[in-house]
């Protein structure tokens, strides 16, 4: 089963990053939740190719407003 780590970086404000092992990629326009805030990733990329079971992902992600977080399925 593959495991991807993910590090995520929150574009504006004084957001901290982080780095976090997924069972899936995470997918551009989807909502995530990182400790007590809510983001909607805008852009993923492979940071390297794949080295056996381990991908290496950077997500770019940027914070949500209250009234935008509603349901994390979309």
């Amino acid at each position: 089963m593959p495991i991807y780590k993910v590090s995520f970086v929150i574009v504006g404000g004084d957001y901290p990053g982080t780095i976090v092992n997924l069972s899936r990629p995470p997918e551009v326009g989807e909502k995530v939740k990182l400790g007590a805030q809510v983001y909607r990733v805008v852009e993923v990329l492979n940071l390297i190719p794949p080295r056996g079971d381990f991908h290496y992902i950077h997500a770019t992600c940027r914070p949500l407003q209250p009234d935008e977080v509603g349901n994390l399925n979309n």
